[in-house]
Protein backbone atom coordinates (compact mmCIF):
# COMPACT_ATOMS: atom_id res chain seq x y z
CA UNK A 1 0.00 0.00 0.00
CA UNK A 2 2.98 2.41 0.85
CA UNK A 3 4.49 1.96 -2.51
CA UNK A 4 1.38 2.56 -4.00
CA UNK A 5 0.76 5.63 -2.60
CA UNK A 6 4.20 6.85 -2.96
CA UNK A 7 3.95 6.39 -6.68
CA UNK A 8 0.59 8.15 -7.13
CA UNK A 9 1.78 10.72 -4.74
CA UNK A 10 4.93 10.87 -7.34
CA UNK A 11 2.93 10.94 -10.39
CA UNK A 12 0.60 14.09 -9.21
CA UNK A 13 3.83 16.06 -8.61
CA UNK A 14 5.42 15.37 -11.98
CA UNK A 15 2.09 15.41 -14.03
CA UNK A 16 3.45 12.61 -16.11
CA UNK A 17 1.31 9.69 -16.15
CA UNK A 18 3.07 6.04 -15.95
CA UNK A 19 1.64 4.67 -18.93
CA UNK A 20 3.08 1.43 -18.69
CA UNK A 21 2.15 0.57 -15.50
CA UNK A 22 -1.68 0.86 -15.99
CA UNK A 23 -1.27 -1.32 -19.58
CA UNK A 24 1.81 -3.45 -18.87
CA UNK A 25 2.49 -5.67 -15.10
CA UNK A 26 6.22 -5.48 -14.32
CA UNK A 27 7.30 -8.99 -13.48
CA UNK A 28 10.48 -10.16 -12.32
CA UNK A 29 11.72 -7.31 -9.77
CA UNK A 30 12.45 -8.26 -6.30
CA UNK A 31 9.87 -8.22 -4.00
CA UNK A 32 9.94 -8.05 -0.19
CA UNK A 33 10.43 -10.85 1.77
CA UNK A 34 9.83 -13.03 -1.44
CA UNK A 35 11.73 -16.10 -2.09
CA UNK A 36 12.38 -18.52 -5.40
CA UNK A 37 12.15 -17.56 -8.95
CA UNK A 38 10.71 -15.52 -10.53
CA UNK A 39 7.33 -16.07 -12.03
CA UNK A 40 7.90 -18.04 -15.41
CA UNK A 41 6.07 -17.15 -18.29
CA UNK A 42 7.90 -18.90 -20.72
CA UNK A 43 8.11 -22.99 -21.44
CA UNK A 44 11.46 -23.25 -21.12
CA UNK A 45 11.39 -21.16 -17.59
CA UNK A 46 8.88 -23.64 -16.50
CA UNK A 47 10.42 -26.79 -17.75
CA UNK A 48 13.81 -25.53 -15.03
CA UNK A 49 11.60 -24.85 -12.23
CA UNK A 50 9.92 -28.30 -12.73
CA UNK A 51 13.51 -29.92 -13.08
CA UNK A 52 14.45 -27.84 -9.98
CA UNK A 53 11.89 -29.01 -8.16
CA UNK A 54 12.28 -32.69 -8.93
CA UNK A 55 16.15 -32.37 -7.72
CA UNK A 56 15.34 -30.65 -4.91
CA UNK A 57 13.51 -33.36 -3.72
CA UNK A 58 16.08 -36.42 -4.69
CA UNK A 59 18.53 -34.26 -2.79
CA UNK A 60 16.47 -33.43 0.39
CA UNK A 61 15.69 -37.46 0.26
CA UNK A 62 19.85 -38.15 -0.21
CA UNK A 63 20.45 -35.78 2.63
CA UNK A 64 17.87 -37.40 5.17
CA UNK A 65 19.48 -40.91 4.41
CA UNK A 66 22.73 -39.95 4.55
CA UNK A 67 22.02 -37.84 8.08
CA UNK A 68 20.31 -41.13 9.15
CA UNK A 69 22.76 -43.31 9.27
CA UNK A 70 25.03 -41.24 10.29
CA UNK A 71 22.63 -41.32 13.64
CA UNK A 72 22.92 -45.07 13.53
CA UNK A 73 26.58 -44.78 13.43
CA UNK A 74 27.00 -42.28 15.98
CA UNK A 75 24.96 -44.13 18.25
CA UNK A 76 24.81 -47.66 17.61
CA UNK A 77 28.40 -48.09 17.19
CA UNK A 78 29.70 -45.98 19.20
CA UNK A 79 32.81 -47.54 21.68
CA UNK A 80 29.92 -47.81 24.84
CA UNK A 81 27.31 -49.34 23.11
CA UNK A 82 29.65 -51.16 20.93
CA UNK A 83 32.92 -52.07 22.75
CA UNK A 84 34.00 -54.97 20.46
CA UNK A 85 33.97 -53.70 17.30
CA UNK A 86 33.99 -56.15 14.07
CA UNK A 87 37.57 -56.42 12.22
CA UNK A 88 36.32 -56.91 8.63
CA UNK A 89 37.57 -55.09 5.70
CA UNK A 90 35.03 -55.61 2.97
CA UNK A 91 31.13 -55.73 2.14
CA UNK A 92 30.40 -56.80 -1.38
CA UNK A 93 26.44 -56.20 -1.01
CA UNK A 94 27.34 -52.14 0.36
CA UNK A 95 29.46 -51.70 -2.04
CA UNK A 96 27.48 -52.60 -5.28
CA UNK A 97 24.83 -50.48 -3.52
CA UNK A 98 26.59 -47.59 -2.82
CA UNK A 99 28.41 -47.98 -6.92
CA UNK A 100 24.48 -48.80 -8.72
CA UNK A 101 22.44 -46.25 -6.52
CA UNK A 102 23.83 -43.09 -7.56
CA UNK A 103 24.45 -44.58 -11.02
CA UNK A 104 20.62 -45.31 -11.41
CA UNK A 105 19.75 -41.98 -9.74
CA UNK A 106 22.33 -39.76 -11.93
CA UNK A 107 20.78 -41.54 -15.16
CA UNK A 108 17.21 -40.72 -13.35
CA UNK A 109 18.02 -37.21 -13.44
CA UNK A 110 19.64 -37.28 -16.96
CA UNK A 111 16.89 -38.50 -18.46
CA UNK A 112 14.67 -35.33 -17.03
CA UNK A 113 17.43 -32.68 -17.57
CA UNK A 114 18.97 -33.55 -21.11
CA UNK A 115 15.47 -33.37 -22.78
CA UNK A 116 15.87 -29.77 -21.61
CA UNK A 117 19.42 -28.52 -21.86
CA UNK A 118 18.27 -29.72 -25.91
CA UNK A 119 15.05 -27.32 -25.78
CA UNK A 120 17.57 -24.21 -24.90
CA UNK A 121 19.88 -25.63 -27.46
CA UNK A 122 17.79 -26.33 -30.56
CA UNK A 123 16.95 -22.95 -31.54
CA UNK A 124 13.66 -22.98 -33.64
CA UNK A 125 12.84 -20.90 -36.68
CA UNK A 126 12.26 -17.12 -35.15
CA UNK A 127 8.88 -15.20 -35.90
CA UNK A 128 11.42 -12.31 -34.84
CA UNK A 129 14.99 -11.97 -35.10
CA UNK A 130 17.34 -9.31 -33.18
CA UNK A 131 20.66 -9.06 -32.45
CA UNK A 132 21.99 -8.41 -29.14
CA UNK A 133 25.89 -6.48 -28.48
CA UNK A 134 26.95 -6.42 -24.87
CA UNK A 135 29.20 -3.23 -24.36
CA UNK A 136 30.40 -1.25 -20.97
CA UNK A 137 27.73 -0.93 -19.70
CA UNK A 138 24.82 -0.93 -21.61
CA UNK A 139 23.22 -2.99 -24.88
CA UNK A 140 22.53 -2.67 -27.94
CA UNK A 141 19.65 -3.98 -30.31
CA UNK A 142 19.58 -4.68 -34.10
CA UNK A 143 16.25 -5.76 -35.61
CA UNK A 144 17.57 -6.35 -39.14
CA UNK A 145 14.65 -7.70 -40.62
CA UNK A 146 12.77 -4.31 -39.55
CA UNK A 147 16.19 -2.02 -39.90
CA UNK A 148 15.70 -0.97 -36.30
CA UNK A 149 18.47 -0.34 -34.27
CA UNK A 150 19.18 1.28 -31.01
CA UNK A 151 20.92 1.35 -27.38
CA UNK A 152 19.94 0.69 -23.83
CA UNK A 153 20.94 2.47 -20.70
CA UNK A 154 20.12 1.98 -17.29
CA UNK A 155 18.15 4.97 -16.27
CA UNK A 156 20.14 6.61 -14.00
CA UNK A 157 23.61 6.03 -16.37
CA UNK A 158 25.10 9.55 -17.01
CA UNK A 159 24.46 8.84 -20.58
CA UNK A 160 20.69 8.95 -19.76
CA UNK A 161 21.34 12.54 -17.78
CA UNK A 162 19.68 15.56 -19.08
CA UNK A 163 20.10 19.12 -17.65
CA UNK A 164 16.33 19.10 -17.06
CA UNK A 165 17.44 16.31 -14.22
CA UNK A 166 20.53 17.99 -12.95
CA UNK A 167 18.04 21.23 -12.05
CA UNK A 168 15.36 18.83 -10.52
CA UNK A 169 18.67 17.28 -8.06
CA UNK A 170 19.20 13.86 -9.93
CA UNK A 171 22.77 12.65 -9.64
CA UNK A 172 23.67 9.54 -11.72
CA UNK A 173 23.71 6.43 -10.24
CA UNK A 174 21.73 7.86 -6.97
CA UNK A 175 18.15 6.90 -6.20
CA UNK A 176 17.06 9.91 -5.00
CA UNK A 177 13.41 11.59 -4.87
CA UNK A 178 14.43 13.11 -8.41
CA UNK A 179 16.01 10.35 -9.93
CA UNK A 180 12.26 8.46 -8.78
CA UNK A 181 10.27 11.03 -10.46
CA UNK A 182 12.56 10.66 -13.63
CA UNK A 183 11.34 6.77 -13.29
CA UNK A 184 7.66 7.77 -12.97
CA UNK A 185 8.04 10.14 -15.75
CA UNK A 186 9.72 7.04 -18.29
CA UNK A 187 6.60 4.82 -17.38
CA UNK A 188 8.23 2.90 -14.12
CA UNK A 189 7.50 2.84 -10.83
CA UNK A 190 9.82 4.13 -8.01
CA UNK A 191 10.89 1.05 -6.70
CA UNK A 192 12.61 -0.18 -10.03
CA UNK A 193 15.80 2.28 -10.51
CA UNK A 194 18.90 -0.08 -11.27
CA UNK A 195 16.24 -2.40 -13.33
CA UNK A 196 14.79 0.24 -15.66
CA UNK A 197 16.45 1.00 -18.77
CA UNK A 198 16.00 4.45 -21.05
CA UNK A 199 14.78 1.92 -24.30
CA UNK A 200 13.12 -1.97 -24.06
CA UNK A 201 13.58 -4.64 -26.14
CA UNK A 202 9.65 -5.28 -27.52
CA UNK A 203 8.60 -8.45 -28.88
CA UNK A 204 5.13 -9.77 -29.69
CA UNK A 205 3.22 -12.32 -27.38
CA UNK A 206 3.65 -15.44 -28.60
CA UNK A 207 6.29 -14.43 -30.89
CA UNK A 208 9.40 -17.07 -31.13
CA UNK A 209 12.20 -14.84 -30.71
CA UNK A 210 15.49 -15.54 -31.76
CA UNK A 211 18.70 -13.67 -30.73
CA UNK A 212 22.17 -13.33 -31.46
CA UNK A 213 24.48 -12.66 -28.66
CA UNK A 214 27.68 -11.33 -29.21
CA UNK A 215 29.92 -8.76 -26.90
CA UNK A 216 31.75 -5.99 -28.68
CA UNK A 217 34.49 -5.66 -26.14
CA UNK A 218 34.82 -7.74 -22.96
CA UNK A 219 32.22 -10.98 -21.84
CA UNK A 220 28.84 -9.96 -20.68
CA UNK A 221 25.45 -11.95 -20.85
CA UNK A 222 22.18 -11.66 -21.73
CA UNK A 223 19.96 -12.83 -18.63
CA UNK A 224 16.15 -12.63 -18.15
CA UNK A 225 14.96 -14.88 -15.65
CA UNK A 226 11.16 -15.05 -16.18
CA UNK A 227 12.06 -16.45 -19.67
CA UNK A 228 14.90 -18.49 -18.28
CA UNK A 229 17.51 -17.67 -21.14
CA UNK A 230 20.98 -16.93 -20.24
CA UNK A 231 23.78 -16.76 -22.64
CA UNK A 232 27.21 -15.08 -22.64
CA UNK A 233 28.15 -12.20 -25.39
CA UNK A 234 31.70 -13.16 -26.29
CA UNK A 235 33.63 -10.66 -28.28
CA UNK A 236 34.17 -12.24 -31.64
CA UNK A 237 31.61 -14.78 -31.06
CA UNK A 238 27.95 -15.00 -32.19
CA UNK A 239 25.87 -17.29 -29.66
CA UNK A 240 21.72 -17.75 -29.90
CA UNK A 241 19.10 -18.20 -27.29
CA UNK A 242 15.44 -18.13 -28.06
CA UNK A 243 12.17 -17.82 -26.15
CA UNK A 244 8.50 -17.45 -26.45
CA UNK A 245 7.02 -15.35 -24.06
CA UNK A 246 3.03 -16.34 -23.02
CA UNK A 247 2.37 -13.18 -20.62
CA UNK A 248 2.47 -9.61 -21.58
CA UNK A 249 4.61 -7.40 -19.30
CA UNK A 250 7.66 -5.72 -18.18
CA UNK A 251 10.57 -8.48 -17.55
CA UNK A 252 13.91 -6.91 -16.11
CA UNK A 253 17.20 -8.56 -16.62
CA UNK A 254 20.51 -8.21 -15.70
CA UNK A 255 24.27 -8.65 -17.37
CA UNK A 256 25.55 -11.80 -15.02
CA UNK A 257 28.77 -11.95 -16.19
CA UNK A 258 31.44 -9.66 -14.16
CA UNK A 259 32.60 -6.83 -16.99
CA UNK A 260 34.04 -3.89 -14.89
CA UNK A 261 33.36 -1.17 -12.38
CA UNK A 262 29.65 -0.37 -13.80
CA UNK A 263 28.71 -3.91 -14.13
CA UNK A 264 25.69 -3.63 -11.89
CA UNK A 265 24.44 -1.25 -13.70
CA UNK A 266 23.80 -3.16 -17.00
CA UNK A 267 19.89 -3.99 -16.81
CA UNK A 268 17.93 -5.00 -19.61
CA UNK A 269 14.05 -4.47 -19.85
CA UNK A 270 12.01 -6.78 -22.49
CA UNK A 271 8.27 -5.58 -23.23
CA UNK A 272 6.34 -7.81 -24.48
CA UNK A 273 2.90 -6.15 -26.03
CA UNK A 274 0.16 -7.46 -28.22
CA UNK A 275 0.73 -8.49 -31.83
CA UNK A 276 -1.15 -5.09 -32.87
CA UNK A 277 0.96 -2.95 -30.48
CA UNK A 278 4.37 -4.63 -31.73
CA UNK A 279 3.07 -3.99 -35.15
CA UNK A 280 2.38 -0.59 -34.55
CA UNK A 281 5.58 0.10 -32.20
CA UNK A 282 7.25 -1.24 -35.45
CA UNK A 283 6.04 1.04 -37.75
CA UNK A 284 6.34 4.23 -35.67
CA UNK A 285 10.21 3.35 -35.03
CA UNK A 286 11.10 2.94 -38.76
CA UNK A 287 8.86 6.19 -39.42
CA UNK A 288 10.78 8.17 -36.84
CA UNK A 289 13.86 6.82 -37.33
CA UNK A 290 14.47 6.49 -33.44
CA UNK A 291 13.20 4.67 -30.71
CA UNK A 292 9.64 4.69 -29.62
CA UNK A 293 8.06 3.97 -26.22
CA UNK A 294 5.05 1.54 -27.07
CA UNK A 295 2.63 2.55 -24.85
CA UNK A 296 2.80 5.97 -26.52
CA UNK A 297 0.90 4.33 -29.00
CA UNK A 298 -1.76 2.29 -26.76
CA UNK A 299 -4.47 5.73 -27.37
Amino acid sequence: MRLILSSFALLVLTGLPAMAQDALPSIGKPEPGATGFQPAVTDLASDIHWLDAMILVIITAITLFVCALLAIVIFRYNSRANPTPAKFTHNTPVEVAWTLIPIVILVFIGAFSLPVLFDQQEIPEGDINIKVTGYQWYWGYEYPDQNIAFDSYMIGQPATMTAEDEQAGAVAYVNSEAMQAKLVAAGYQPDEFLLATNTAVVVPVGAVVVMDVTGGDVIHSWTVPAFGVKQDAVPGRIAQLWFQPETEGIFFGQCSELCGKDHAYMPITVKVVSPELYEAWQAAVTEAGEYVEPESLMN
